[in-house]
């Protein structure tokens, strides 16, 4: 992989992980039409850098709603900022326990399965649809939507269903106000995010040739700098209500990957 393909990548992922549109589903097909043959495991090595690069964007938008729960965290005491952290933490559970006992399955998931990932984006059609339709409340998340919400993030580890838009939507469907639910939404994925770096750095399953490198570098910085452009949108987006435009999008990028996976052959 070269930079201008690494590149193209991380603008695709900086996009697509706050736009409901499945960050991972859109990289898949990214690869697919630029030619990628690198092994799977190379190719997960570089969607990881890229997630990573998107933590780093949420942390840097989030930083004031970070600060404060780390600081009423250090307060020792049952404040908002711990009963949040602790929502956080169910959010996780689904996830982790995917990650921990399906592994080797996701990974294969991620080798340019261009038709799982145009099936998987019409479900995420149907749901940024009737999310969208929801009615606007203010309520807030509680424990049991923590771990409803988490099961939907746990599904979108599949390519092509959104993680955003999965877990929003099912937030909002919940009856949860939308700006408290994008809020979440990005917030509950980071130590996710962090965890699995951790678990393969940790594990040598994350390394690196020398020539690498530069288009790591390049992809990671794109996905940061259009990570934080994206995230600040895609919250005006929500509270506005404008997810049916990203359910139609969805559908129509849904249907060509069938087509080209069914009818293409390169």
């Amino acid at each position: 992989m070269n930079w201008i393909e690494a590149l193209i990548l991380g603008i695709v992922q900086g996009l697509t992980e706050f736009l409901p549109v499945s960050s991972s589903g859109h990289l898949e097909i990214a690869k697919a039409l630029l030619g990628d043959t690198s092994l799977a495991h190379e190719s997960m090595l570089m969607t990881v850098v890229l997630h990573a690069a998107t933590a780093l964007a949420t942390l840097i938008v989030f930083r004031k709603d970070i600060l404060e729960i780390f600081r009423g965290l250090l307060q020792f005491k049952w404040n908002e900022e711990t009963k949040f952290s602790l929502k956080i933490v169910i959010s996780m559970v689904p996830a982790a326990i995917v990650g921990v006992y399906f592994n080797d399955q996701l990974d294969a998931l991620f080798d340019r399965q261009i038709l799982l990932v145009g099936f998987m984006l019409l479900i995420t059609a149907v749901l940024l649809f009737f999310a969208d339709k929801a009615k606007t409340t203010d309520k807030g998340v509680n424990n049991l939507n923590s771990l409803i919400i988490g099961i939907s993030q746990a599904i979108a580890i599949l390519p092509g269903i959104s993680r955003s838009g999965a877990t929003i939507s099912t937030s909002v469907l919940l009856g949860i106000d939308r700006t408290k639910a994008a809020r979440f939404s990005f917030l509950m994925v980071v130590p996710l995010i962090l965890a699995k770096m951790g678990k393969d750095l940790i594990g040598g399953e994350i390394s690196y040739e020398s020539h690498s490198l530069i288009p790591m570098t390049v992809g990671f910085i794109a996905a940061l700098i259009t990570g934080i452009l994206a995230c600040g949108w895609m919250i005006k987006l929500v509270k506005n209500s404008k997810l049916t435009y990203f359910a139609v999008y969805c559908f129509i990028v849904g249907l060509l990957a069938i087509g080209t996976a069914l009818f293409y052959s390169p």
